[in-house]
């Protein structure tokens, strides 16, 4: 069992663009999110590829990653995921060669089964291509096979990316890809920022099927939590109301950018309309420092994660380093 003050902090940022905001001020945040948390002591720093999405500026992984490890020293990088449905995976390869050769020792690789994306978009990246089921393994074994060193007489070789062995993590909301991280003895997060449902159901199944690899002795699971810390339960539930207000746009079907909080905003949703938020954040932490530590601790007693992908998505980003700074002192109060 890990205690709260042994497990890792690290930090998913899906880089929104905000109301009243530009994609470039969008960019210049997650910088400065990177660098503010790397100070912190964070473990590492991933961005989430998403397309045709007006609200999240990081559809460009590969490049906003390169952007992110040039403007930090130390604190790995990496996607939450790359949608490797999206990619032949010779080009995933040199893109992530290319920035381990650029940065080494700080970049990760995570993979990601879905699209992330609608099919129009899905279309317009890979063209008319009919995914199966037996495709992710088969290219996550190709990636895995590029990565590592050249063998004599192989044809094809990624050039960077050959012998540069990326850290590949598998990412997933639901038991598949629990499954195919345990059989290939690879590192698993899960989405559960987003889908905790069968959240301890993948971790159970992850652990209990789990074979050593070259790469990974045991396993190591990473889960997702949305965060909203404050000096008070008050004023984080006013500012949670900006997330509160993306999941209502999801499921309305009316995406926004990121929108600025606002007062009594649950108190005014229809009941089915409460019930869909708390379901999606089921595992939030939202709150002040006494309630924030007592959250990570339950989670952590309940997981035993080995480390905390947060994901703090603050309107006004001062007031998100702060969130930042007061989840990482309450985690550390033990």
């Amino acid at each position: 069992m890990n205690a709260l003050k042994d497990i890792r902090l690290s930090m998913l940022d899906l880089v929104a663009v905000r109301e009243g905001g530009t994609v470039g001020e969008a960019l210049a945040v997650a910088l400065q999110t990177a660098q503010h948390v790397e100070k912190l002591g964070f473990t590492r720093y991933w961005v989430a590829e998403h397309h045709n999405m007006q609200s999240i500026a990081s559809s460009a992984t590969a490049v906003l990653i390169g952007h992110i490890a040039g403007g930090t020293r130390s604190i790995r990088v990496g996607s939450g995921g790359i949608m490797l449905p999206n990619h032949a995976p010779l080009v995933v390869a040199e893109a992530f060669g290319t920035l381990s050769e650029l940065y080494p020792g700080r970049i990760d690789l995570g993979l990601g089964r879905a699209p992330g994306t609608d099919p129009t978009t899905m279309r317009a990246l890979r063209r008319n291509r009919v995914e199966t089921e037996e495709d992710f393994p088969r290219e996550v074994s190709e990636l895995q096979q590029l990565l590592a060193p050249a063998q004599a007489g192989q044809r094809l070789v990624a050039t960077p990316g050959a012998g540069t062995q990326v850290p590949i993590w598998l990412l997933g909301s639901s038991l598949f890809s629990a499954q195919l991280a345990a059989q290939r003895g690879l590192p698993y997060a899960f989405a559960s920022h987003f889908a905790p449902r069968m959240m301890m159901q993948a971790i159970d199944l992850y652990r209990s099927n789990f074979q050593p690899s070259a790469t990974l002795a045991k396993p190591y699971v990473v889960i997702g939590v949305p965060l909203i810390a404050a000096p008070d339960d008050l004023e984080a539930e006013y500012l949670a109301s900006s997330i509160y207000q993306r999941v209502l746009g999801i499921l309305r079907g009316d995406r926004k950018l990121l929108q600025a909080p606002v007062a009594g905003l649950m108190s005014r949703l229809e009941p089915q309309e409460k019930a869909a938020i708390a379901d999606f954040l089921a595992i939030a932490v939202i709150g002040g420092p006494q309630k924030v530590h007592a959250s990570l601790s339950a989670l952590a007693e309940a997981t035993a994660a080995d480390e905390f992908m947060l994901v703090c998505d603050v309107y006004d980003p001062l007031l998100r380093l702060r969130s930042l700074d007061i989840a990482v002192q309450a985690a550390r109060a033990d």
